[in-house]
């Protein structure tokens, strides 16, 4: 007699005959997945390329250390030229995004732009 998991398919011999929540057979103890050598690539979309300029101006504008170095890395220039290329891509896209496209843009655009005016603040006072 065979077994079907509840799509139809067979279950065979080498799974532990339980069904993982995406449907697929859970592997026996011998079966265990392995750990992934590679990282995943992360998913390229509107929403992560924004993030990680957010994310990359942050670390510019000193608020976070560099994930590399684990230092902070203050450099204004480089936080100035991403903000002003993410205002591109705002002009650039204008009327071709989506709600929450638009809405995760203009406010990241508007944070780093208080941020980085705050930062040149006291960047000045110091000097």
């Amino acid at each position: 007699m065979d077994i079907h998991d509840r799509w139809g398919e067979k279950i065979t011999p080498s799974s532990s005959g339980l069904i993982g929540p995406d449907g697929q057979p859970l592997p026996t103890s011998s079966e265990e997945k392995q750990p992934q050598t590679q990282e995943q690539e992360p998913q390229l979309d509107f929403f992560n390329y924004i993030a990680s300029l957010g994310f990359q101006t942050m670390i510019f504008l000193g608020e976070m250390p560099n994930p590399l170095t684990n230092q902070i890395d203050k450099n204004l220039k480089q936080a100035k030229f991403l903000i002003d290329t993410m205002t591109i891509i705002r002009e650039k896209t204008t009327g071709n995004l989506t709600k929450e496209e638009a809405e995760l843009l203009n406010g990241s655009i508007y944070e780093l732009q208080l941020r980085y005016v705050e930062a040149a603040k006291k960047e000045q006072v110091a000097s």
